[in-house]
């Protein structure tokens, strides 16, 4: 199961993080329309905080999949 279910705030928060950079590469790809920059203005102190924070989170959730997928899940549980 992939749907992080974590009672620990800093993996939900990464994760709400990671998805709003995802959902933002996105946007630019499909419309070339940077959500980050349209919200905060361009490359001012929050626009580039946020970016900061989107890599840091993406780096923590990619660190910690891996954690993820070698939790054993319900059905394997004897």
């Amino acid at each position: 199961m992939l749907i992080n279910t974590s009672s620990n705030p800093v993996t939900t928060i990464a994760t709400i993080l990671a998805a709003v950079g995802a959902l933002n590469w996105g946007l630019i790809g499909l419309f070339e329309f940077n959500l980050v920059s349209f919200l905060f203005g361009e490359i001012t102190t929050l626009t580039r905080l946020t970016y900061i924070l989107v890599g840091a989170s993406g780096l923590y959730v990619l660190l910690t999949l891996g954690k993820l997928l070698m939790s054993p899940s319900v059905g394997n549980v004897k």
